[in-house]
């Protein structure tokens, strides 16, 4: 089909140009676990407060967004959060909800496949309502239709999920839970075929950058590289709260090999000796029989470690108010947002230099290489011993914050970006 001429690529009579209508795409935005969510919510607001019209199309878990955007939900079965109990005989009259049954059933994870066919669905008839389409990382099939279809697309890809990939099965040493990941992953042989053909990629860091042109065969051409921001309203220190001597605090999802919590739970058991009253917080929660609480029931830290899981922004900044230091231990992010976050509110840092995250602390934080507990534990070890240089790094986040992740400069670049794929369309 033609591309649908965009109201926006033209100037108003007055010569400004005109707001665009946007569609921004997420296959699962949970608001608080994991960087989607906050990704769409950030970008909708920000562009909307550019004076942009913004529709939000989401399978669950859904986003929260402003009350000023748009959101269409587009209904799965979503097995993974209730179960393959929750499936009713009527479900089976759906080609798509049969294939998410029989791939949560035999452990692989279908939905970035079956929103793409869901979305290219609800376009039928509304090619017209938008000037551009911005998918959040499904790579999908049925959203690489709308791009061949002429309607202006960009895809953000956070990082390839094949880095993931590798971690977990390095981590693992049964030869059944191997293959338990290879049946999951199986969705990246649909996203290694569908990611060299988009035109129009924007990432969120140089090495993720690379990474995808490695790993998924995209041209370097077809990639613009663009930092998330954080919001400095919310996230900033908090004076009036006294930080808990000892205090750690991370976020990780607690059984991701990729996020490198097993490193940190081993420096914080070397510390320990000299800091009995050491506390962690931690914004996740380890499986019950998984392998990081059996690492912290065998180091014995189960005492002195406080989870918590889906909590608001507000509480998050609430946390790390009383915390000493904040610590990134990841062995691999495409960017690394609770660094970010843990700069914005004051909190001196120790960081792994894994994947983006040497980029985006720079010199605002103490590194280490990923991996290494020993390091984890000596940086810590510093920054608990000496009130100067905590105040030192927290000053050097504060600054690296305001002068590079701000999400009014990030909207303001995307939406030049738009402007420019529109017309190149």
């Amino acid at each position: 089909m033609n591309s649908p001429l965009p109201h926006s690529a033209t100037a108003s009579p007055g010569g400004a140009l005109k707001p665009l209508r946007i569609a921004l795409l997420g296959y699962r935005s949970a608001p608080h676990s994991g960087g989607q969510g906050v990704y769409l919510n950030y970008l909708s607001r920000y562009l909307r407060k550019r004076g942009h019209s913004v529709t939000v199309i989401s399978g669950p878990p859904y986003p929260e967004l402003d009350d000023d955007i748009a959101l269409v939900k587009l209904d799965s079965l979503d097995l993974y959060e209730h179960g393959l109990g929750s499936v009713r005989l009527r479900h089976f009259f759906s080609r798509l909800e049969r294939i998410e049954w029989f791939s949560k059933l035999t452990g692989g994870f279908a939905e970035p496949y079956t929103f793409g066919e869901r979305v290219k669905r609800w376009f039928i008839g509304r090619e017209q309502d938008f000037d551009i389409i911005h998918d959040n990382q499904t790579i999908a099939d049925g959203v690489l239709d709308l791009q061949a279809r002429g309607l202006p697309l960009v895809t953000t890809i956070h990082h390839p999920i094949t880095r993931d990939y590798r971690v977990a099965l390095e981590a693992e040493p049964k030869w059944y839970m191997r293959l338990l990941i290879h049946r999951w992953h199986s969705f990246l042989l649909m996203q290694k075929r569908v990611a060299p053909q988009l035109k129009s990629v924007v990432t969120v860091s140089s090495a993720s950058a690379t990474d995808i042109c490695t790993d998924f065969g995209v041209s370097p051409e077809a990639i613009s590289v663009m930092h998330l921001g954080v919001d400095t309203t919310l996230f900033r220190p908090a004076p009036q709260t006294t930080r808990e001597p000892h205090r750690l605090m991370t976020t990780a999802s607690a059984d991701a090999p990729l996020k490198g919590l097993s490193y940190l739970l081993k420096a914080m058991a070397l510390l320990r000796p000299e800091y009995p009253e050491m506390k962690l917080t931690l914004v996740g929660r380890p499986k019950p029989d998984g392998e990081t609480q059996r690492l912290i029931d065998s180091l014995g830290l189960a005492d002195c470690i406080e989870c918590c899981k889906g909590i608001s922004h507000e509480e998050m900044v609430e946390k790390y108010a009383f915390a000493s230091v904040a610590v990134v231990p990841s062995i691999y992010e495409g960017f690394g947002l609770p660094a970010v976050e843990a700069m914005a509110c004051g909190v001196p840092l120790v960081s792994t230099s894994g994947g983006a995250l040497a980029e985006v602390v720079s010199d605002a934080a103490l590194v280490v290489s990923p991996g290494d507990s020993d390091a984890l534990a000596q940086q810590i070890r510093r920054l608990f011993d000496d009130q100067s240089l905590r105040a030192e790094y927290a000053a050097r986040g504060l600054e690296r914050v305001e002068r590079h992740f701000c999400w009014e400069r990030c909207a303001e670049r995307m939406e030049a970006y738009y402007r420019e794929r529109i017309a190149s369309c």
